[in-house]
């Protein structure tokens, strides 16, 4: 059965944000660890890529090979190529139809997608929703795996990572990595 990944970048409080600090603006036509171990290292084992609308719509602005350029470093025209290639899977109610190739929208129960797409021939799956969709997912205990990558600041405003939960999720450390900018990269898969 194929393994789906929750993909998650916060801050030490929790919040889904990009923020800045030392470091993390540094200019760099290689990519850095964390971009390594989030999505380079997963290419050959990764298929599909889960979006809520919004992810997907700012994903799509930015992400297809069409749009980057020859003066883009060569490992983002390579995740551009990649994320052009896997599968995408628009989890939404309002819209009807996915613009960017082999992406395809669905709605419904939830859970019931979801177990129909781990069934499916194919890789591991990465859940690159919000807060809000990967809520929904955690709630279900839809989730196998999350990879977090934790960014040293507390921020104390923006969205959430998580809310109150029905019952707890416990998950088991599979590693850990302190980056030079004091990022850490956490894996972790769900104990059940």
């Amino acid at each position: 059965m194929r393994k789906l990944t929750a993909h998650m970048y916060m801050t030490l409080d929790g919040r889904a944000e990009f923020p800045k600090y030392p470091g993390s603006d540094a200019p760099s036509d290689e990519p850095d660890p964390a971009f390594v171990e989030m999505w380079i290292n997963r290419y050959a084992s990764v298929d599909t890529l889960l979006f809520g609308k919004t992810a997907y719509d700012t994903h799509y602005a930015f992400w297809p090979e069409s749009k980057r350029t020859a003066a883009d470093p060569k490992f983002v025209r390579e995740f551009a190529r990649w994320k052009d290639a896997v599968q995408k899977i628009v989890f939404s109610n309002s819209m009807k139809k996915a613009e960017w190739n082999n992406s395809r929208v669905v709605n419904g129960d939830l859970a019931e997608v979801v177990s129909t797409l781990k069934r499916e021939p194919g890789k591991d799956m990465i859940l690159e929703g919000g807060p809000n969709l990967t809520q929904q997912f955690v709630e279900r205990g839809l989730i196998d795996d999350y990879r977090l990558v934790v960014f040293p600041v507390i921020l104390g405003k923006g969205l959430n990572w998580f809310r109150a939960l029905q019952q707890q999720e416990t998950l088991k450390l599979l590693s850990a990595k302190a980056l030079k900018d004091g990022e850490l990269v956490l894996h972790y898969e769900a104990v059940r």
